[in-house]
């Protein structure tokens, strides 16, 4: 069997003048059933299809690590999509690329935030076709979130059913300069759908999603890869979030940095999770991952919502209290 290329390229160490992204980004002391109504995009979220405020990408000696593990996850994109025979093809990593790197050595394009070439080329195209299947399977889904880097192409890449909802989280001033290169090259979502952007600096992620029209009292399918998390705490604070805002039987899918009681941490949180092995995703797509790429300290998952969200226990209590009311007026009648 075909071995993987090896893509990867020494990492090189963070700027150590630059911050990790707030703790707030995370916050979920917001309902969404409770502020404003739905479907209309607020001061938290913007829609993808307005022009941002992005601007040009710094100069590289300015670069920050998220900018370039984004920046790199573009590149490895792109060259696999030149492959004879490629696990994943994105017509649009180039377009990103010609920000201002094209000309590079993808060996310039480094960052510790990112996993191997071997094991991000898989991640892709697992969850590429995991989501895929679970879309087409399933008339439920059409509220899709996607927790990326900035330059995530799924949007324009994927096909969706008609009248779905894409959201990408990911940080702002990256998101918006991708965007802005993205339209110019003519990339759109597909027809009857829409997609909406929620900056991951947003003071409460929970209520951006809200405000841009997330509803937890219908289904919605989670999707991590690339979304910056810089401790375990990040990723508890992200948990929670979207354990409050999936509904019963949502799906959350994705690759997590591995730790201690990794499923124990699922199981609080509401969900009921499996995890899938690097080397099995090689083997079912017929190619071997060399040994020494075998561990990565990344592992794949697939999560099962088991709680109802808070929307969905706002409208039980908001039935339930006028299931009584009206149980009160029957009687003071028979009276």
């Amino acid at each position: 069997m075909p071995v993987l290329p090896t893509l990867a390229a020494p990492l090189l160490r963070p700027h150590p003048r630059l911050p990790p992204p707030p703790p707030t980004a995370f916050s979920s002391s917001w309902s969404c059933q409770t502020k404003g109504r739905l479907l209309h995009p607020g001061l938290f979220a913007t829609g993808a299809d307005v022009p941002g405020c992005g601007g040009t990408l710094p100069e590289p000696e300015q670069r920050v690590p998220l900018l370039l593990a984004a920046l790199r996850a573009a590149r490895l994109r792109e060259e696999e999509s030149r492959r004879s025979d490629p696990l994943f093809i994105d017509p649009y990593a180039a377009v990103l690329l010609s920000l201002d790197v094209a000309h590079q050595a993808s060996e310039s394009l480094v960052s510790p935030l990112m996993p191997s070439a071997d094991h991000y080329r898989l991640t892709t195209r697992y969850l590429d076709e995991k989501l895929q299947h679970l879309i087409s399977r399933s008339d439920n889904f059409r509220q899709i979130v996607l927790l990326t880097d900035g330059m995530d192409t799924r949007p324009y890449r994927l096909s969706w059913p008609r009248m779905s909802i894409v959201y990408d989280v990911s940080p702002g001033r990256i998101f918006s300069t991708a965007a802005q290169q993205l339209r110019g090259a003519g990339a759109k979502i597909s027809r009857n759908c829409v997609l909406f952007h929620t900056p991951l600096e947003s003071p409460d992620l929970q209520e951006g999603l809200c405000k841009n029209g997330f509803n937890g009292n219908r289904p919605s399918l989670w999707v991590l890869q690339g979304l910056p998390l810089s401790s375990s705490s990040s990723f508890k604070r992200l948990l929670l979030v979207i354990s409050n805002l999936a509904m019963k039987g949502g799906i959350f899918i994705g690759e997590v940095p591995e730790q201690d009681r990794l499923e124990n941490l699922f199981f609080t949180h509401g969900f009921r999770v499996g995890f899938v092995l690097y080397e099995n995703v090689a083997k079912d797509l017929g190619l071997d991952l060399a040994p020494e790429k075998e561990q990565c300290g990344r592992i794949l998952f697939v999560a099962e919502q088991l709680r109802f969200s808070d929307a969905q226990m706002e409208s039980f209590w908001t039935h339930f209290d006028r299931t009584e009311e009206d149980a009160d007026e029957e009687g003071f009648e028979e009276l």
